[in-house]
């Protein structure tokens, strides 16, 4: 039986504050209904023996503490999920919107499955440990840091980085090598409607949308649905992953929003705040997301993850890319300084790594000579960011021969090997083969990172 209150506390932002006069649940769903007949929806946040604290969805503009009725309906929060789903774009309460005019359409998804959205983050014992590739396309993501089945692979990027282009191609590109049934699903948190429109209008482009299930957040939408639509999208994955035995790539950008919408929370909940204002528990809430992705003993299907996060003032150790880089299994890094030499995809190779590919690449997977290139290429573009620093000193004319041909591989690296169009798709054998011609720069012997074997079957000198 449902139960009604007629009076509010207070209200702070998007939080009503309630007098507890009953048993409510956490996470249970309330309808907040105004003497103008208007239906807001909340959720239970906080409890204890004083005060019960709810989130409104919507807006809380017109509320006041005499005119709402607050109804607890003594269910939870649940998505409704269909193989309709794929090719559509929903909002962060999982409803069918029209991206150009924001609004909810009156079609509704004919079926019987919901989801709580809240999941459970995959127990340890049971994960199956990750072997398997995705090709994204991109010769640096592929090449240098494989992006592995299961795997949780973030990208920090900074204001005004192509990194919504960059999660575009991901989206239109990304495929598993096998014949296994492989799709999208596409989250953007906090994001301006004329980033919403380019990325459908990608997707379109490519040919690809029926393969894509968007979820959007926009910017002026309520806070609390930046906090909500990640774990609708995850609950759709974890659904068609181990219960169709699909694999899922979910990308969800931009996860600084979701963060930010987190502090704004806490701070209207009067919690004592950590570093930089950010709640204590980011990094158990962060957790909770990130930790709903992989593969489970005896299922088929996989979920791996891609967040991308804006790192305020491109700072790698603010709490954000900080957390983040704990909880997931490596990270990509764009370089401002490789974007404004017009690089694209900006990566910042020496400070990104992915840290499952060493043990899903090679001979029957990607290619038997992939680990020692991957491993060259990296020593060698080490090598030669330390030859650009010297030719300051000592100036070009005073390099020695081969300190010279490092010079010839870290340029042609950059503007061959990472430099890709937009809409340029390689696979893994372009990358490879790219991948010897940049080191063909090099003489053998400054190849000491490959077995000579490949040397033999591969190297085609250019010095």
């Amino acid at each position: 039986m449902s139960v009604i209150y007629r009076k509010i506390e207070r209200i702070i932002g998007p939080l009503l504050f309630l007098k507890n006069e009953h048993d409510a649940q956490y996470g249970e769903i309330v309808k907040i209904r105004t003497v103008d007949g208007m239906v807001r929806t909340g959720r239970v946040i906080k409890m204890s023996e004083e005060i019960i604290v709810i989130e409104v969805f919507e807006d809380t503009t017109g509320l006041s503490t005499e005119n709402a009725e607050i109804v607890f309906t003594e269910d939870i929060f649940n998505v409704k999920i269909s193989k309709d789903m794929f090719g559509q774009t929903f909002n962060s309460l999982g409803r069918p919107i029209d991206i150009k005019t924001k609004e909810v359409l009156d079609s509704d998804l004919l079926t019987d499955v919901q989801r709580d959205i809240n999941g459970v983050p995959i127990n340890p014992f049971a994960r199956e440990y990750p072997v398997d590739v995705v090709q994204t396309g991109i010769s640096v993501i592929d090449g240098l840091f494989t992006l592995i089945r299961g795997q949780k692979l973030p990208i920090f990027s900074g204001q005004g980085m192509p990194h919504n282009k960059l999660a575009a191609q991901i989206a239109t590109q990304a495929k598993v090598t096998s014949e296994e049934p492989f799709a999208i699903i596409f989250c953007g948190i906090g994001i301006i409607q004329d980033e919403a429109i380019y990325f459908l209008k990608k997707f379109q482009e490519s040919g690809t949308i029926q393969n894509i299930i968007s979820f959007i957040n926009f910017a002026d939408d309520p806070i609390i649905e930046r906090l909500i639509i990640p774990r609708v999208a995850l609950t759709t994955a974890e659904y068609f992953a181990f219960e169709k035995d699909m694999h899922i790539l979910v990308i969800l950008i931009d996860m600084t929003n979701y963060c930010e919408a987190l502090r704004e929370l806490s701070s209207a909940k009067e919690e004592i705040p950590s570093r930089k204002g950010y709640p204590g528990y980011i990094y158990s809430d962060l957790a909770s997301l990130y930790e709903r992705t992989g593969k489970i003993k005896g299922k088929k299907g996989s979920i791996t993850q891609i967040p991308i996060l804006t790192m305020p003032n491109d700072d790698i150790s603010h709490p954000i890319p900080d957390t983040t880089g704990y909880i997931t299994e490596g990270q990509l890094v764009l370089s401002r300084s490789l974007h404004k030499k017009g690089i694209y995809p900006p990566f910042d190779v020496l400070s990104s790594i992915s840290r499952l590919m060493k043990d899903a690449i090679g001979k029957e997977r990607t290619r038997e000579d992939h680990a020692d290139v991957n491993s060259q290429l990296l020593a060698s573009y080490s090598n030669y960011l330390e030859v650009k620093d010297l030719i300051s000193v000592v100036g070009e004319d005073g390099l020695t021969h081969d300190q010279k041909n490092i010079l010839a591989f870290g340029n042609d690296f950059e503007q061959t090997l990472l430099n890709q169009k937009s809409d340029e798709e390689r696979s893994f054998e372009d990358t490879m083969n790219l991948s010897w011609d940049v080191l063909s720069n090099l003489t053998p012997n400054q190849l000491f990172r490959i077995r000579q074997k490949f040397i033999d079957d591969f190297y085609q000198s250019k010095v």
